[in-house]
C-alpha cells in the first residue's frame, strides 16, 4: 500500500480540520479545579469537544475524561499504544505577521499559534489513524490518540486521565523532533522571593509562562532616566519605549529548553537598570542570573555525554511595592544532583535574605535506545525518509512522553529546520 499517496488524498481535510482547530484560542487563563465543565477554560473545553465530535463522527470511539482530556480510540487486544498529543497553546506574545489564531495558509504553509506545538501534528496522528482505519490493517493492540488541555502548564489533565484510565503499555508523543528522541532532561521550576525596597525602581514586571523566554519587561522608575534609556537603546540596536514614566523593552521569545535561542527581555532591562541603581533587585540577578543560560553563576551547571549541558531560563519577573519574586526554569540531564544544586540555589538566595518556594519538579525520562519501540519507530522513519544519518536525540523540553513508563518522542520537525515552538508566527 502506497501510504505516501493515500497521504497526499487526505491533506485537504487534514488543513481544513487542522485549521479549524487551530482558530480556537487555547491558552489557559486560570485553572479552576471546581469547574467541572471547563477546568481549563472554555476554548481548551471547546477544542477538545471538536476533536471528540470529529472521531465520534470518523466511526472510532471516543471518550471524555472529566474534561481534563479525552481519547479517540481504534483497535483490539490487551495492550494499548497511546499517541499523546495535546490542544493547549503558549500564550501569543511577540510580533506576529499574522493573527496568532488566524491560521492564515501561504505560500505553502499555515501560520498559527500551536501549527507546530502540538495542533497540527495531533491532528496528523488523528488523520493517519484514519487511513490505518480505512485500510482495514488488523491491529493486535488497542491504539488511542490521548487528548490533553494541559501541557504547557503542568499536566494536571494526564494525571487526571491515569487516574481514570490504564496507562498506555507503550506510546509516543508527536511533540518533538525526528528522527526520535528518547530521553528528555528533568524539568524544575522554582521562585526566589522576598521583601526588597528599591531607591530607583518602583515595579518591574515581565514574562508569563515558566517554559517561555520573556520577550517584553516593563519598568516604572523614580528617576527619570528616559533620554539614557533611549540612549541605551539605540547604542545596542534594541527596540524599546517610554511612556508616561514606564520603560519598556523587548527581546525575542523562545522555548525555555532552548533558552539561548531567545532575546530574554529581562535581561536587557537589569543590564540598562544596573548602572543606575546598586539596590539588591539588580544586584541579585547581575550577581547570579544575568546573560546566563547555563546556571555557571548560580553554581549548577552540569553536562551529559547524552543529555548535554543543564540550561536555566529566567522566565518572570515581579516587583512592586517591595515584593519581589523572579521565577526560573531549569532542565537538567541525568546525572545531576538535584539536592546539592537545590542547596546552591537556596545559598544564593540566602545572601540577599530571600527565599526559594518550589514549584515542582519533574525528573528526566529515559528510554534505552536499544529499546524495541525505539527500534521500530526509528526503522519506520528510515523507510520514509531515507534518512540513516542522522542521530537518536534527547531534549530540554518535556513531552507527555515522560508520564508513560515506556514512551519516546516521535517528530514533527525534521532535522535542519528551525525550531520554532514558543516563538511568534509559528510554521507549519
Amino acid at each position: 500500500m502506497d501510504w505516501l499517496k493515500l497521504a497526499e488524498k487526505a491533506l485537504p481535510e487534514y488543513l481544513a480540520k487542522t485549521c479549524e482547530l487551530l482558530k480556537v484560542p487555547t491558552v489557559l487563563q486560570k485553572y479552576n479545579e471546581e469547574d467541572l465543565d471547563a477546568p481549563f477554560g472554555v476554548p481548551i473545553r471547546q477544542a477538545l469537544d471538536l476533536m471528540l465530535a470529529y472521531g465520534e463522527s470518523d466511526g472510532f470511539q471516543t471518550k471524555n475524561i472529566e474534561n481534563y482530556a479525552g481519547h479517540i480510540e481504534m483497535g483490539d487486544g490487551e495492550e494499548v499504544l497511546g499517541i499523546l498529543g495535546h490542544l493547549d497553546v503558549v500564550p501569543a506574545g511577540g510580533k506576529w505577521n499574522y493573527p496568532p489564531f488566524g491560521a492564515i495558509i501561504e505560500n505553502g504553509k499555515v501560520y498559527s499559534r500551536g501549527a507546530m506545538d502540538d495542533k497540527g501534528p495531533t491532528m496528523a496522528a488523528y488523520i493517519a489513524m484514519k487511513l490505518v482505519k480505512a485500510s482495514g490493517i488488523p491491529l493486535s493492540k488497542k491504539v488511542r490518540l490521548i487528548l490533553g488541555c494541559d501541557e504547557e502548564s503542568g499536566m494536571r489533565c494526564i494525571k487526571k486521565y491515569l487516574e481514570v484510565e490504564k496507562m498506555p503499555d507503550l506510546g509516543f508523543a508527536p511533540d518533538a523532533e525526528f528522527p526520535l528522541i528518547y530521553g528528555e532532561k528533568g524539568i524544575y521550576s522554582f521562585d526566589i522571593v522576598g521583601d526588597v525596597t528599591d531607591d530607583l525602581i518602583v515595579s518591574l514586571q515581565a514574562g508569563d509562562r515558566y517554559n517561555v523566554v520573556p520577550d517584553v519587561c516593563e519598568a516604572v522608575l523614580r528617576k527619570d532616566l528616559s533620554s539614557e534609556f533611549l540612549a541605551y537603546l539605540k547604542d545596542h540596536d534594541y527596540q524599546g519605549e517610554v511612556k508616561d514614566n514606564k520603560y519598556t523593552i523587548y527581546g525575542k521569545n523562545a522555548h525555555a529548553a532552548w533558552p539561548h535561542m531567545g532575546v530574554n527581555a529581562i535581561f536587557l532591562m537589569i543590564d540598562f537598570l544596573k548602572r543606575y541603581s546598586e539596590g539588591s533587585i539588580t544586584s541579585f540577578i547581575d550577581r547570579y542570573l544575568l546573560s546566563d543560560t547555563l546556571g555557571k553563576k548560580l553554581g549548577i551547571s552540569h553536562y551529559d555525554e547524552e543529555m548535554k549541558e543543564l540550561t536555566l531560563n529566567l522566565a518572570k519577573i515581579d516587583y512592586c511595592e517591595g515584593e519581589f519574586r523572579v521565577g526560573c526554569n531549569i532542565r537538567y540531564p541525568k546525572g545531576y544532583d538535584f539536592s546539592e544544586g537545590h542547596a546552591m540555589i537556596s545559598r544564593a538566595a540566602g545572601l540577599y535574605d530571600l527565599s526559594v518556594v518550589d514549584l515542582g519538579n519533574s525528573p528526566y525520562h529515559y528510554v534505552s535506545p536499544d529499546d524495541e519501540l525505539v527500534q521500530k519507530l526509528h526503522h519506520a522513519y528510515i523507510k520514509y525518509t531515507g534518512d540513516d544519518k542522522s542521530p537518536l536525540i534527547t531534549i530540554g523540553g518535556g513531552t507527555y512522553a515522560r508520564k508513560l513508563k515506556k514512551a519516546v518522542a516521535f517528530g514533527p520537525s525534521f532535522p535542519g529546520q528551525v525550531d520554532l515552538a514558543h516563538q511568534p508566527m509559528n510554521i507549519l
